[in-house]
This record gives C-alpha cells, sequence and structure tokens, in this order.
C-alpha cells in the first residue's frame, strides 16, 4: 500500500542502534520521523487510507502506539481510545494480561469507551512477537467489539507476530518490514 517513495524516506529516516536495549538487539529508533512534518503526514495519510471506512475506533497501545494513533483517529474522523499498562487508568477498567519472554504483563482500557459492534482498527509503532496486540485485541473483544485492523508503522518478519494475530481475521498492514 505504501508508496516505494515513501518506503524509501522511512528507512532513510528510520535509525538502527545497534545493542539498544540489551546486546544482540537491533533497535528501530522512529524518533527522526517527528522531525520532519512532512514525512510524519505522509505516514498518517498512508496508514489513515489503509484503514478509511473500514473502521469506527481507532486503539492505540501504550506509548508509541499514541504517536501515529491519534492523528490516524483525527484523520479518519472516529474515536481514539487509550490501551494502557495496569494501573495507569481511573475506574472502572477492562483488564487482559499476557506472557512476555520472562514474567507476564497487563494491559487495560477504559471501560464503556469501547462500544458493541465497534469495528476496530488496533495501532502499534512495532509488530515483533504479537504478544501485546494480541493481548490488545482481547480487550476489545471482550467489549464485544470487532478487530477489523491492525496496522504498524514497523513489522519484524522474523519474529511471527503476524502468526499470533491471524486468528482475529483482521488486516495486518506494516508500512515497513524488516
Amino acid at each position: 500500500m505504501a508508496s516505494a517513495e515513501l518506503i524509501r524516506k522511512l528507512e532513510n529516516t528510520i535509525e538502527n542502534i545497534a545493542d539498544f536495549p540489551i546486546p544482540g538487539i537491533q533497535f528501530k529508533d522512529i524518533s527522526p520521523i517527528f522531525l520532519d512534518p512532512k514525512l510524519y503526514e505522509e505516514v498518517i495519510a498512508d496508514l489513515a487510507a489503509f484503514s478509511k471506512g473500514k473502521v469506527d475506533a481507532v486503539c492505540g497501545i501504550e506509548s508509541r502506539g499514541y504517536l501515529f494513533g491519534i492523528a490516524i483517529a483525527v484523520a479518519l474522523e472516529v474515536p481514539f481510545i487509550l490501551i494502557r499498562k495496569a494501573g495507569k487508568l481511573p475506574p472502572p477498567v477492562i483488564s487482559e494480561s499476557y506472557d512476555l519472554e520472562y514474567g507476564s504483563a497487563v494491559i487495560e482500557t477504559r471501560e464503556g469507551q469501547i462500544k458493541k459492534g465497534q469495528r476496530v482498527l488496533i495501532h502499534d509503532d512495532l509488530l515483533a512477537t504479537g504478544g501485546t496486540t494480541e493481548a490488545a485485541a482481547k480487550l476489545v473483544e471482550k467489549q464485544g467489539a470487532t478487530v477489523s485492523q491492525f496496522s504498524f508503522l514497523i513489522g519484524l518478519k522474523g519474529l511471527n507476530g503476524d502468526e499470533k494475530l491471524k486468528k482475529f481475521g483482521a488486516e495486518v498492514y506494516p508500512i515497513l518490514e524488516y
């Protein structure tokens, strides 16, 4: 979906940081995108075009999912709903736990903000193993809504996160894949 030109610009803008946050990890630093307002607008236009007419709300996963998710929701003229780490939202909340490499974590959203029957886009900056995104999708389904799409700035192919998301029957769209 993204133009070859947009992909080229992003590949030239996103910085690869070796051995961060731990040795062996190749961190994709997206922060340089925010130094170029025109490039940021192009990214939002591309992500919004993917979802136009297909969603009733956008959920963004804390915290980097907010950086693009809010702007996507504004461009689509639909509500934006926060998905946060446990304990960051006032009650009442709906929670979902998920496994991490070493341990587990919990994410939450405010009860009643996701409406029954809504078609929801879940957005995050990066799809790796898919655990957090899968938990976010379960939060959406717990409230009677449907995940119709997932979007990401970056998808890491070798970690099979997209496989974890197939069970939701939703479109999965990363602009870039590594």
